[in-house]
């Protein structure tokens, strides 16, 4: 070969050799271009290219990649997917829709719980566009021994005993006092429950105040430590009053965690702890300090969402420990703010029907907040259609013609638009809340597939908000509930685009399950 031929069989190698690069470049599925990412983990705060290939982030760099599909990030914040702890619409798709505009990639249904918990995943394989996960529900399992004529629809607990016409639900599990045999078949149900891939056990002991015992909130507390799970509380009592006040219900599940295992989250607290908030968090991080795996969850609202017949909202309790009144219980449906007959007219003939109720101070919740072990969590609660008052399902539904709690739609943009307007907390500190420490919680809880969400590094699965830290807002009003939050134009799940210009976008299912192995 002559030398000419030569070289150019050396150029043509090293031409190929050099148009490797962008080939594999264009190899990923999908990559986010000029944002600033953000890590709560490593702490990386850097204006940054991130590539996704089969689901994973496969890369993070300064240097320039291309994919099959593109996100200009430019301007925007690009953060892990939102988890949200406390959310009881996982099962319903008009509930995952709003959750995807407010940035949640992974909602899960921790307080209330979920069974028969099989039938509860099944029923959402191949249907999701978020991940999915649930605990194990004491308030069903209750339900199903104390009532034998209760039958779930679905496995979503909140929902049956909304339902109750075709349930049958009762308030038997909010009142019966169990005797021991029938704890027992109570504790058997939900460990049950466990080995069909609970993530642990929902406990709501505060709609149960005179009707569950100690021996059941211990026993339940020691299925979560058997299996190395959390248990997901929403306390006894919600008021200041020595007797029942919310630090009192707090102790009574810390107690039980020391002697029976497992974690903790005491979810919405300030609700219950109301002026004594500080104290009941002062509490929780001594406890974690001591080495026991308890953590708070706040959602950034003064009022909450529950039934009527709640134990809390009994005027003995509300308007006396609570320090509220009637009219601070509106009915959903109606937007109606109550009065002595209507509250007594809704406990005996429609104990299941909606409300919201006035509960924390704005300064408190904005202290519990910034404080730097809570999480964030919305509590998203079910919506009622504005025309006629029944449940909504329906992926379809009109934003503006349902009444709902706005944090169901609107708890993390919230959160986002009051560190821009108040300086509530930093941003880092917000994004962690909402992503890498719930992810690190349930990852130290027994549930390993959290090592790979909560996180922008490479080989973490690619869950990913987008959003503008100069607009992200909440919409939702007490009048509008379901208005979806703005300025998160894309949300992606297992690296899948879901949200897309600010549109959800239908019929796109990459959610998977969060799910100990069955046993």
């Amino acid at each position: 070969m002559s030398m000419q031929l030569r070289y150019l069989a050396i150029a043509l190698a090293v031409s190929s050799g050099l148009a490797a690069t962008p080939a594999q470049a264009q190899d990923y599925d999908l990559v986010i271009l000029n944002g600033r990412v953000m890590d709560p983990e490593s702490g990386l705060d850097a204006v940054r290219n991130v590539g996704v290939k089969d689901g994973k982030i496969a890369i993070i760099t300064q240097s320039s990649i291309q994919g099959a599909e593109t996100i200009d990030a430019s301007g925007h914040v690009v953060a892990p997917g939102f988890i949200d702890t406390h959310h009881h619409n996982v099962l319903v798709p008009f509930g995952r829709k709003l959750a995807l505009r407010d940035g949640i990639t992974t909602p899960l249904e921790l307080e209330g719980g979920v069974l028969p918990v099989g039938e509860w995943y099944d029923s959402m394989e191949g249907k999701s566009a978020t991940n999915y996960g649930a605990t194990a529900s004491v308030m069903a399992a209750r339900e199903m021994v104390l009532n034998p004529n209760f039958k779930s629809k679905s496995g979503a607990s909140l929902y049956d005993l909304e339902d109750a016409k075709s349930s049958g639900a009762t308030m038997n599990w909010s009142t019966k006092v169990a005797t021991d045999a029938q704890i027992d078949t109570i504790l058997s149900k939900l460990e049950q429950g466990v080995r069909e891939g609970a993530l642990g056990v929902g406990l709501t002991t505060g709609y149960m105040v005179d009707g569950i015992t100690s021996k059941e909130t211990y026993g339940v507390q020691a299925i979560a430590g058997k299996y190395g799970l959390l248990l997901g509380l929403h306390g006894r009592f919600s008021g200041q009053d020595q007797g029942a006040s919310g630090m009192l219900g707090t102790d009574e599940q810390l107690a039980a965690v020391l002697a029976g295992g497992g974690g903790l989250i005491v979810q919405h607290m300030t609700a219950q702890c109301l002026d004594l908030t500080k104290y009941c968090q002062e509490m929780i991080d001594k406890a974690y300090a001591s080495g026991h795996q308890v953590i708070s969850e706040i959602y950034p609202y003064t009022y909450g969402a529950t039934i009527a017949a709640a134990d809390y909202l009994h005027p003995d309790n509300y308007q006396n420990n609570m320090g509220h009144t009637y009219s601070d219980i509106v009915e959903i449906a109606t937007m109606t703010p109550l009065t002595k007959e209507r509250y007594e007219y809704l406990v005996k003939n429609a104990p299941f029907t909606s409300v919201t109720f006035e509960n924390a101070t704005k300064e408190t919740v904005a202290q519990a907040l910034a404080h730097p072990t809570s999480l964030v969590g919305s509590d998203a609660f079910p919506y009622n259609a504005k025309s006629d008052g029944s449940i909504i399902y329906d992926w379809d539904t009109p934003y503006d013609a349902v009444n709902g709690h706005p944090r169901s739609a609107g708890t993390h943009a919230l959160v986002l638009q009051m560190v821009r307007e108040q300086n509530l907390m930093p941003l880092m500190l917000a994004i962690s809340k909402m992503t890498y420490m719930p992810a690190k919680f349930l990852q130290d809880n027994g549930i390993p597939q959290m090592a790979n969400k909560g996180r922008i590094k490479v080989g973490a699965d690619a869950d990913v908000t987008v959003f503008d830290p100069a607009t992200v807002k909440q919409n939702a009003t007490p009048a509008n509930g379901g208005l979806p939050s703005t300025g998160i134009p894309y949300v992606v799940v297992n690296g899948t685009i879901v949200v897309k210009g600010s549109k959800v976008l239908k019929d796109v299912f990459p959610g998977q399950p969060i799910r100990l192995p069955v046993q």
